[in-house]
């Protein structure tokens, strides 16, 4: 990396998170400084003849006029390495245990920490030998971290070079584990522009479904891995329990939560359950293959913009040893609203509802840094980042600036509905609003790896409930009794669907995850019904006879089926139905 140019100047102003310096000649665009008596870290964002803005991450009270500010050539840079895992970081990454331990409950101004421990020593095994090329992205040994192996690369600034020694067994973190012929040194950390994407060799099409174990997203909403999804939803819908769930049970290797302006009760949930939480696949600690930056509504408002860049950037070193990341942003709209106070500061020329023109701009660089990749380096590996964004949409109004311009960049909208929440039915996804982009791509798929008429269960499942919603209102003119008996069936067959099928138990364990076999099985059982139901009545049978069979009662019991079960159980339930119509 380049060496760091120091530039000194003055406080000229102070509004906010934004300060205004003078004298900063030379300073660079989205550089740190070191604000005031404290060292307040700061970022460059705008330069004007000999004045400098630098948005600063930390508490600007009592900064006074002529202070000095110490600007770098070097960008905002994340530390990475081995102790990432478990770790609780803020907006800056600052260790947040540390913090607590020298500083109480709040945050001291201007303290500054390490990222990681490099006094920590370090199990490492080596992957090379003396004599080895080896590129950007080459594997040089692995670390234990828990139950995950982590990789140590050679960074992407990194030129070809030949080994000439390489460490074994216990490791500093401050020492190098591989020196090069020419002098060039290696240690288990390297660091990365938060901004900037990391590199990789070949974008890869989305293939693969990520799987959530949520029935109304893996079968109706499906998400691509390496995609993008965002939530929206007004309060009280269960954003923040859903991304909860969808972090425990989903199938990814490591899990990225950035808690980004939310309410420190819900952090507090997050610190003090994952570390209880059992992973369903390891049955270690869930925290173990978690990462959490943290940076509240009470923290400063900057910090929370460079949150995300911060967690976007560990989710993509994870991924570059060849591991699936699940990241969860929850949630944009605090983020947004930093943005927004950011530039009312500035007095920048406001957009709709005072975000700032460049609002979908800086929400792409975001979200486009989700996707699956073929890693840099020696071997085949392939990583992804599976991005879900939470927003929080005022009032739930889907048509606000964050809502639209998130909509912009994300393959699936998973649209939370109050109407829902408020009947108690989890998760709270309307089905009218939300839709995948990324059904089709995963069509073969589900037609290869579930079963091949998958994807006719899916297609048949979301026109029953089209057609019940346009039932819905000619019940609401002439009554259920009005309707003919094929109609009062089908107003049946979806309320089975949603109770039985889309509606979840997050505290039943055999119902809070179910496996893409579980979700067809269900799906053939109802259709099955649907079938035998409706050639019944067409024989003669009556309606009330044919809803009131106890067939009905095993459809809705099918969810506390285990998942290892649920073939065998599925195909003898599918057979009492057809033969009991039968009869």
């Amino acid at each position: 990396m380049a060496q760091a140019v120091e530039t000194r100047g003055i406080i000229y102003g102070v509004s906010g998170p934004a300060v205004v310096a003078k004298g900063l000649k030379g300073a660079r665009m989205h550089t740190i400084c070191y604000v005031g008596g404290r060292g307040l870290l700061g970022e460059v964002i705008r330069i004007e003849d000999e004045f400098a803005t630098i948005q600063v991450y930390e508490d600007t009270t009592g900064l006074r006029l002529g202070e000095e500010v110490v600007s770098y050539s070097e960008p905002l840079m994340v530390t990475l390495g081995p102790g990432l895992l478990s770790g609780v970081f803020d907006g800056i990454q600052r260790p947040l245990k540390r913090v607590r331990e020298l500083s109480g409950i709040f945050i001291t101004k201007g303290l500054k920490l390490d990222s990681l421990e490099k006094e920590r020593v370090w199990q490492f095994t080596p992957l090379k030998e003396r004599g080895d090329t080896v590129r950007a992205g080459d594997v040089l040994g692995t670390v234990p971290e828990g139950h995950i192996t982590h990789r140590i690369m050679v960074p992407p600034y990194m030129e070809e070079g030949v080994i000439g020694d390489i460490a074994g067994g216990e490791v500093r973190a401050d020492e190098p584990v591989c020196t090069l012929e020419d002098g060039r040194t290696m240690g288990l950390y390297q660091r990365w522009p938060a901004r900037k994407r990391r590199p990789f060799r070949d974008a890869l099409p989305p293939s693969e479904p990520f799987v959530t174990g949520q029935r109304v997203f893996d079968t109706l909403f499906p998400v691509a891995e390496g995609g993008v999804a965002i939530l929206p939803g007004g309060f009280g819908t269960g954003k923040t329990i859903t991304e909860h769930t969808i972090a425990r049970f989903s199938v990814s290797d490591i899990v990225i939560y950035i808690g980004c302006g939310e309410r420190g009760n819900e952090i507090t949930e997050v610190l003090r359950d994952f570390p209880q939480l059992k992973d369903p696949v390891t049955g270690h600690p869930l925290s173990e293959r978690t990462v959490i930056v943290v940076n509240t509504s009470n923290m400063p408002v900057a910090a929370r913009e460079a949150s995300v860049f911060t967690g976007v950037t560990i989710a993509e070193y994870f991924r570059d040893m060849g591991y699936r990341v699940s990241l969860m942003a929850d949630s944009i709209s605090r983020w947004a609203e930093a943005l927004r106070e950011i530039s009312s500061r500035l007095e920048e020329m406001p957009g709709e509802e005072g975000y700032p023109p460049y609002l979908a701009t800086r929400l792409g660089t975001f979200f486009e840094r989700a996707g699956k990749v073929r890693c840099l380096g020696d071997g085949e590996r392939t990583g992804s980042v599976t991005t879900i964004g939470a927003v929080s949409p005022p009032g739930g109004d889907f048509s606000e600036p964050v809502t639209q311009a998130a909509m912009r960049f994300t393959g699936a909208l998973w649209a939370l509905d109050t109407e829902l929440a408020y009947r108690r039915h989890f998760p709270a996804v309307n089905w009218h609003k939300s839709y995948s982009l990324y059904y089709y791509q995963l069509r073969r798929w589900l037609e290869e790896g579930v079963a091949p008429d998958m994807p006719e269960l899916r297609e048949e499942l979301m026109t029953i409930l089209q057609k019940e919603a346009e039932l819905v209102e000619v019940v609401q003119i002439v009554g259920t009794e009005g309707l003919h008996d094929e109609d009062r069936l089908t107003l049946e067959i979806a309320d089975v669907i949603k109770e039985a099928f889309l509606r979840q138990n997050v505290f039943n364990p055999k119902d809070v995850f179910a496996t893409y076999t579980k979700q067809y099985w269900m799906l053939k059982a109802i259709f099955a019904y649907k079938r035998s139901a409706t050639e019944s009545l067409k024989a003669g049978g009556y309606l009330e006879k044919i809803l009131s069979h106890p067939v009905r009662t095993k459809l809705m019991d099918m969810r506390n089926i285990d998942n290892e079960e649920i073939e065998k159980e599925g195909r003898s339930l599918v057979e009492e139905i057809e033969g009991a119509f039968t009869q």
